[in-house]
């Protein structure tokens, strides 16, 4: 066993853990977040992202042990206060989520590409979904609840 320390969500997390242990399986079995999804375990699918210093990362091909000094995020995490993220209010309000299962890793996506990016074109929104997979949807709502979050995160911060 490992002795780390994981800042997540704003928390400083001693743990010990295996050598080979993803940050996936830290967050999920031993901390209980549950919001980011074990799909396909390679990588290919985005159920389970988390943000890693504000860059969106696939959890369950990272080993815990290297997290070390990184900013880690679930979506646990990104509600400020009681209040959801702009980006989950936009999925609900655009109807994006439908089973949920794929929805945090959507989420995750999107703030770190509304990040960079404030207002993204369709294409920028597509290529960043590229490795979140949805089996429920054609993808049409998300793109449309993106754009919405992009236009309420920019008239939010004119107002600010």
């Amino acid at each position: 066993m490992l002795s780390i320390l994981l800042n997540i969500n704003g928390r400083d997390y001693p743990l010990q853990v295996e050598s080979n242990w993803t940050l996936l399986y830290v967050i999920r079995e031993l901390l209980r977040f549950t919001g980011s999804k074990y799909g396909c375990g390679t990588g290919d699918c985005g159920a389970c992202k988390v943000l890693i210093d504000g860059e969106a990362k696939n959890s369950c091909t990272l080993l815990a042990r290297n997290m070390e000094g990184k900013k880690i995020v679930t979506i646990e995490g990104v509600s400020q206060g009681g209040q959801l993220h702009p980006v989950q209010q936009a999925f609900i309000d655009a109807g994006a989520i439908q089973c949920g299962f794929c929805t945090p890793g959507m989420v995750i996506t999107s703030i770190a590409l509304l990040s960079k990016s404030p207002d993204p074109t369709e294409d920028e929104i597509l290529e960043a979904l590229g490795n979140n997979l949805c089996r429920c949807s054609g993808y049409k709502k998300i793109v449309e609840a993106i754009h919405l979050a992009a236009l309420q995160m920019q008239e939010k911060e004119v107002v600010s």
